[in-house]
């Protein structure tokens, strides 16, 4: 399995497809984000899409970008619309996206991201720290992470 970056595949159209077939609300967002050309709009002029693949499998994607769904805030940068198909799930999927993630963010001299969930228990298992509860775009309260980078 490798970390891919959307943006940089010459196979986005088939990518895109794959993310289309997610059975989450949120992928299905991203993916009319990326169809429409609008992702940058919403989370980040410099937002990264990482998929998890394994050969032609889409395995779990997630962004890594300057804003995500809590809006407006001073706090950056978000990972966001984590996601991994039912099949692979318990296979600590989203833990080498992370560590994509964590290169990324130290080799642009940055500390830490955060992310928005309402999910107790998954992040903790990849060391994120719950930071606080704040409202999403949409006024529901979210839980908010830490995901420190040592």
């Amino acid at each position: 399995m490798e970390v891919i970056d959307y943006f940089s595949s010459d196979r986005q159209e088939y990518w895109l497809s794959e993310i289309g077939k997610s059975d989450w609300g949120a992928g299905q967002f991203l993916y009319s984000l990326l169809k429409k050309g609008e992702l940058q709009d919403f989370i980040g002029e410099n937002a990264k899409v990482l998929l998890l693949v394994n050969d032609d499998e889409l395995v779990s994607f997630c962004t890594y970008a300057e804003k995500d769904d809590i809006q407006p805030t001073d706090l950056t940068p978000w990972i966001g619309f984590v996601y991994t198909f039912p099949q692979r799930r318990g296979q600590r999927c989203v833990g080498k996206l992370f560590d994509k993630i964590a290169n990324i963010a130290r080799s642009e001299n940055i500390s830490q991201a955060y992310i928005s969930t309402n999910h107790v228990g998954l992040y903790e298992k990849y060391g994120c720290e719950f930071y606080q509860m704040m409202n999403d775009i949409g006024g529901e309260p979210s839980r908010v992470y830490i995901k420190r980078f040592e």
